[in-house]
């Protein structure tokens, strides 16, 4: 329990330091809190992931894991909006730091690198990227969007 609470601080500080350094995307407002956790998304700007819809609205998340389970369970967190009307959606590659298509990233799940959220989906542009990461952080498996469900992203919340 104390390793886990160190790493989460340690993970909030690095987090806080590189909110300055944010790339990619529309940078998040200082008071915008993720739909999903109620967290302020600023400080987690080298995790943010952003969902834009087609009335130029748009909803931005603390990580991965959150964005995961706010588009797998839309109603329940924003009923008045539907797939249909996503225009993109946007993650971070964990290496380089800029926006991406998260709907062709790469996801590694259960590695030993901790985001936001505790576990979390860590997204990479590059499969290559992907399978470095995953041997070096002992992840466990490289999934697509796609192969993300609400029980792979539950199964994150309670290792």
């Amino acid at each position: 329990m104390k390793k886990r609470m160190v790493a989460c601080l340690v993970i909030l500080c690095l987090a806080v330091l590189s909110y300055a350094r944010a790339q990619g995307g529309t940078p998040a407002p200082q008071k915008e809190r993720c739909p999903v956790c109620g967290m302020f998304v600023s400080m987690f700007a080298d995790w943010n992931t952003e969902i834009r819809f087609n009335d130029s609205s748009r909803a931005i998340f603390d990580g991965p894991k959150d964005m995961f389970k706010y588009y797998l369970d839309m109603e329940k967190y924003n009923p008045s909006k539907t797939k249909d009307q996503v225009t993109a959606i946007l993650v971070k590659d964990y290496f380089s730091r800029t926006s991406v298509d998260a709907l062709k990233a790469f996801y590694v799940i259960w590695g030993d690198v901790y985001g936001p959220m505790g576990h979390e989906p860590i997204p990479f542009e590059k499969k290559a990227d992907a399978k470095k990461f995953l041997k070096e952080h002992k992840g466990k498996k490289i999934m697509s969007f796609k192969e993300i469900s609400l029980k792979v992203i539950q199964a994150l919340d309670n290792p």
